[in-house]
């Protein structure tokens, strides 16, 4: 049973992802109003798109070792601090680029959530109890991408643009004041397990140790695979319905949200499914393989999007393709707990995602020069449509047999094979 303590943090995370969700995803819902008042070409576009991907990546390089020194504490405010201000710089933009700084800015703040609440979920939580804590984090963030396109069309209507960016953003800021006054590190907070790796004194994250590790690029791998995926719907499906389908910025907010919806429900029952049959006895190994390939299979029918004559079954296809995707995050983001000694899971975390972002950089920008050619959608979704089930055949040659990490498992030397001395 969760306590409080655990109730809590859940909850602070759960909130913070719904605004990392919303302040990423606002250009995308706005993109019509603004490729119209500002006349941004696709390349435009997909450039912006692809700046927000690299900044993130270059990030990455250093906010997963970053969270693990500073612990999960302080990591979250400062995460969600950042990339709001950040977030609430686009209100100021008006050209190509401002507009690139702001998303530059942006990219490399947002860099911080991702292995902050990752390394939190793994400091409160125990294994058997992750799988269904990240899949209600996730379930509940995508919120966030729910609510966006069905407000912000409204919101920028009735104030602009501009002040659409300063609101969502600011939100960010009054979650840093609630964190900072009900801190599940404060004096009144239930203590902390003795393992907690996030307490002082941090163990030193040796990078070529790391890097060396077969585990680490097993999740590197499997990031680079499926994230291209996420940030190419993520970016460009308010553009898909429009384009497509003709829809306008105010009509194919229910679609999305619908979408996002099903994806909500695809991160809850891969949460809630994987570790009912941990309980049940399968090995970690089966559990986890059994999952991906479920949701690599049931990412197969997207190619046909394009082909379909009607928004609503394109609904349904983007809506199963989102909840394979966050069912696939889910047991991915397990995988790394499972898998990653406590004190570099942050890192092993944000290296995955840096390679995740580098791929989503690359499909971003092909999009926007396929598009502005006339290619259309097929070929993108085509590709979407094998990357998972190549993402779980490499997880496969990596990992033939997913073993948990151990507590106190010693840190092993790339070059002796030995374990070092701490």
């Amino acid at each position: 049973m969760w306590t409080v303590r655990n109730r809590l943090i859940l909850g602070m995370l759960i909130a913070g992802g719904m605004l990392n969700y919303a302040d990423r995803q606002i250009i995308a819902v706005l993109k019509p109003m603004l490729q119209e008042q500002l006349h941004w070409t696709d390349g435009d576009y997909g450039r912006l798109t692809s700046v927000f991907q690299f900044a993130s990546a270059v990030a990455f390089l250093g906010s997963g070792w970053l969270v693990d020194r500073i612990g999960w504490r302080r990591a979250n405010p400062l995460a969600v601090g950042a990339w709001s201000l950040a977030a609430m710089g686009h209100a100021a933009a008006r050209t190509i680029g401002q507009f690139t700084v702001a998303r530059f800015a942006l990219g490399a703040t947002e860099a911080l959530g991702t292995p902050t609440a990752i390394k939190t979920i793994a400091a409160v939580f125990r294994n058997e109890e992750r799988s269904l804590a990240l899949g209600i984090m996730n379930a509940a963030n995508t919120t966030g991408a729910i609510v966006t396109p069905l407000i912000v069309p409204l919101l920028a209507l009735k104030i602009g643009w501009a002040n659409s960016f300063l609101v969502t953003g600011g939100l960010g800021l009054i979650w840093v004041c609630v964190w900072l006054l009900v801190s599940p590190g404060g004096a009144h907070a239930e203590p902390a397990p003795a393992l907690d790796p996030a307490l002082p004194p941090p163990e030193k994250v040796r990078w070529l140790v790391v890097l060396a590790d077969r585990r680490t690029w097993a999740i590197a791998g499997a990031k680079v695979l499926s994230d291209q995926v996420w940030w190419l719907l993520l970016f460009w499906m308010p553009d898909l319905f429009h384009r497509v389908f003709h829809l306008s910025m105010q009509a194919f907010g229910a679609p999305l949200a619908v979408i996002y919806g099903c994806a909500a429900v695809g991160s809850l029952v891969a949460g809630f499914a994987t570790t009912r049959l941990l309980e049940s006895g399968l090995s970690l190994n089966a559990t986890r393989k059994l999952a991906l390939l479920v949701c690599a299979l049931l990412v197969l029918p997207v190619w046909f999007v394009p082909q379909v004559s009607s928004y609503w079954l394109a609904t349904a296809i983007l809506g199963l393709t989102l909840a394979a995707h966050q069912g696939f995050s889910v047991n991915v983001f397990a995988l790394a707990t499972d898998i990653s000694p406590a004190p570099r899971v942050a890192t092993v975390i944000s290296i995955g995602a840096l390679c995740g972002n580098l791929a989503g950089m690359v499909i971003l920008q092909v999009a926007g020069w396929e598009l502005g050619a006339g290619y259309g959608y097929g070929p993108l979704l085509t590709l979407a449509s094998v990357s998972y089930l190549l993402a779980v055949g490499w997880v496969q040659l990596l990992l033939p047999r997913i073993v948990a990490a151990e507590a106190g498992e010693p840190e092993i030397d790339p070059a002796t094979d030995r374990p070092l001395k701490i």
